[in-house]
């Protein structure tokens, strides 16, 4: 597996009371994302993430942590806000694929039509979202991505360690599956 070395390691380890997870927590490997739901590499690894996951299948236990370049990408901030505001009503991965599924630009306008086509008590969610109830969350995620090394999305980490390798499906199912003992 290609890796940095020293700090290149998560500085905050998955907790699944905190984290969004997908996968068994007795997979033989955890592959963690920093993403920015605006970056268009991102759009790109979701699909070879979701590749991966159905090819590793209880192997693997993903996760997801949020890295919004809102310097670059004025409409993440925002769009992990929706994210993690349909978190709360048990709905952060079809919000969250949706998301990354979408082939139009991000705008407010979507946010509010893929809670209402998930059906997110809508309510809430404008509530939450307009109150940026989320934003310590985000916050949270995107400092412990600088002090786990990540400078950029997406970022990727194999058991805990940053993986600097290609993210491309054979490359980077190969790193999966001689971690996982495949």
């Amino acid at each position: 597996m290609n890796t940095t070395h020293g700090s290149a390691t998560l500085a905050m380890p998955v907790s699944p009371e905190r984290d969004h997870i997908r996968g068994p927590a007795s997979a033989a490997v955890t592959l963690l994302e920093y993403g920015d739901y605006e970056c268009p590499y991102c759009h790109a690894a979701h699909a070879v993430v979701n590749t991966v996951q159905a090819q590793l299948q209880s192997r693997l236990r993903f996760v997801f942590r949020h890295f919004p370049l809102t310097t670059v990408h004025p409409h993440a901030q925002t769009a992990a806000e929706a994210a993690e505001s349909a978190g709360t009503q048990r709905k952060f991965w079809q919000m969250h694929d949706t998301l990354f599924t979408t082939q139009t630009p991000l705008t407010d306008n979507l946010f509010v039509a893929a809670a209402a086509t998930i059906g997110l008590d809508m309510p809430s969610f404008y509530r939450e979202l307009t109150g940026h109830v989320h934003v310590p969350r985000l916050r949270e995620d995107f400092m412990t991505g600088v002090r786990s090394g990540v400078n950029g999305t997406p970022t990727f980490y194999i058991n805990s360690v940053r993986y600097d390798g290609a993210w491309d499906l054979p490359t980077l199912l190969g790193a999966l599956d001689r971690e996982s003992g495949g």
